[in-house]
């Protein structure tokens, strides 16, 4: 049984007994793309929808103040955002400010201390508006890619509500991974299609390098770009490999300004600086399980991680081969679902510059997930699309989102309108599929909610902080720096003692620990 552009297998037919109107009903609901006016009402409606969600959600962090972690270097003590002189400017785009070069990030603050000086609220609106916008174009990238609303909706929804998000929306100096995201999106979107023009790649090396302008994660796009050559557009190595030769270059450029900049000794931590590359790579084996975990169940997120780095033999063995199993998997799906493989090769690149194998002053943080979280939520979203399909007990007409895109021209299918002609097998398993997503995404929301206070001022984070890594002597220093700060001494006093005899810390912690309490005595 064969319809003209759409493809279907003959052993798996629908049985006779199935209504000729029905039949046709799905044949023309399968085969028909969507009129360009749906398409952009569609669209619309959605990037409204995300917007008022991330707004409602985070609207209180007008609220909030700055923090003790890096908002004093990047905003409230800096002086290359509080002049527009030409020295200033010259600062500003030439060298490395708090251990990064990102120019536009800067230049973004200049432009708010302009607007409203030290008013914290309008460093916070901003973060708020760029992860509205940056939800909006998951929708657009996902929905490209895949060619489907439900993961595309279900995707941009999670990205825009989930907990591990609040780090890098409520965090003022987290306007550079806000920002080198909407640039790295709007790059995508343009690299990232069945067939591209010279004029796509043109307008995708200006949004790259406005990313690499504004936060270094930017240099894994080109890699990325590759891997959906590779694994996606079954485009030879030879031929995908000399059109990123020019973002490439770029990436090595900002490489070289930035390589030697993390490795500074301030702020963040330093056990492992020292480690081997082997011990790294164990550490980071398991690292990249709680990060899973932290997008499974977000519980106890926090600004800092007491990451252990010793006797984890068995557990970095456990993790490295349950990593291997899952490339074993990705690779078995190569062909079938090449989506798959290349989600997780995604969320791995966009991971890769901050596994340590460059030495970084972290181990582990949330705002490291807010562009990996994507591939795990599309995949999230295709499984439940995937499982609501089998219930329906349509099995003809599960057909992976490569697959759909391929026959059908990369567009977008037209979806059932008429909900009450179809089998009540199938609405009952749409039903289910959709209060399992939408109960996924309130719950998200909900801990969104009770997190985000958190990062209402120093106190509340570092008291938080405290409470989910105690034995970090940088976390009590900071907690004790804000308690001065407010002038609730003897709190602060007690913080810097519990340092000393609690955590263990390192040299040069100790030195101004010491140095600190000395001070007020």
């Amino acid at each position: 049984m064969m319809t003209t552009g759409t493809p279907t297998i003959a052993a798996d037919a629908p049985p006779a007994s199935r209504s000729d109107e029905r039949e046709r009903s799905r044949r023309a609901r399968d085969a028909a793309p969507e009129a360009p006016s749906d398409r952009s009402s569609q669209t619309r409606r959605a990037a409204f929808a995300l917007v008022a969600l991330v707004v409602a959600l985070y609207w209180p962090t007008v609220n909030f103040g700055f923090v003790n972690w890096d908002d004093r270097w990047y905003v409230v003590e800096n002086p290359v955002v509080r002049s527009w002189q030409p020295a200033s400017l010259w600062s500003l785009a030439t060298e490395v400010h708090v251990k990064n070069y990102a120019p536009l990030t800067l230049a973004s603050h200049l432009i708010e201390h302009t607007l409203w000086g030290l008013w914290p609220g309008g460093y916070h609106l901003t973060n708020l508006l760029l992860h509205a916008l940056n939800a909006v174009l998951v929708w657009v990238l996902v929905r490209q890619v895949t060619g489907s609303r439900f993961i595309a909706w279900t995707t941009a929804a999670l990205f825009a509500v989930h907990p591990v998000q609040v780090e890098t929306v409520a965090w003022i100096s987290s306007r550079k991974g806000l920002l080198s995201a909407t640039f790295i999106l709007a790059c995508l979107i343009r690299q990232l299609r069945p067939e591209r023009s010279s004029r796509d790649e043109g307008i995708a090396l200006m949004f790259l390098a406005a990313a690499l302008l504004t936060k270094a994660i930017a240099i894994v796009v080109p890699a990325v770009v590759l891997a959906y050559d590779l694994i996606v557009r079954k485009r030879p190595f030879a031929e995908a490999l000399p059109r990123q030769i020019v973002p490439g270059v770029l990436c090595l450029c900002l490489l070289a300004i930035t390589a030697g900049a993390q490795t500074s000794e301030l702020g963040g931590l330093r056990d492992h600086l020292e480690l081997s590359r082997g011990r790294i790579l164990a550490v980071d084996a398991i690292v990249l399980w709680k990060y899973v975990g932290m997008l499974a169940w977000p519980a106890n997120l926090a600004v800092l991680y007491d990451v252990p780095t010793a006797g984890i033999a068995g557990w970095a063995a456990l993790a490295i081969t349950g990593w291997a199993t899952v490339a074993w998997g990705m690779y078995r799906l190569r062909t079938r679902s090449p989506l798959i493989p290349f989600a997780g090769t995604a969320a791995l690149l966009f991971l890769l510059p901050v596994l340590n194998l460059i030495p970084i002053t972290t181990l582990m943080n949330d705002r490291y997930l807010y562009l990996p979280s994507i591939a795990v939520f599309g995949l999230f979203a295709a499984l439940g699309r995937h499982m609501s399909r089998l219930c329906e007990g349509r099995g003809d007409e599960v057909r992976s989102a490569e697959c759909e895109m391929r026959n059908i021209e990369w567009r977008s299918r037209r979806v059932e309108t008429q909900g009450a002609s179809l089998p009540r097998g199938t609405r009952l398993a749409r039903l289910t599929t959709h209060v399992a997503i939408g109960t996924a995404i309130v719950a998200c929301a909900v801990a969104t909610h009770r997190h985000l206070p958190v990062w209402r001022d120093s106190v509340s984070l570092w008291r938080h902080t405290a409470r989910v890594s105690p034995g970090l002597a940088v976390v009590q220093y900071q907690l004790a720096d804000a308690l001065f700060a407010r002038g609730e001494t003897d709190e602060a006093v007690a913080a810097l003692e519990r340092a000393l005899a609690d955590c263990d810390p390192d040299d040069l912690d100790r030195e101004r620990i010491e140095r600190r309490l000395a001070a007020r005595k």
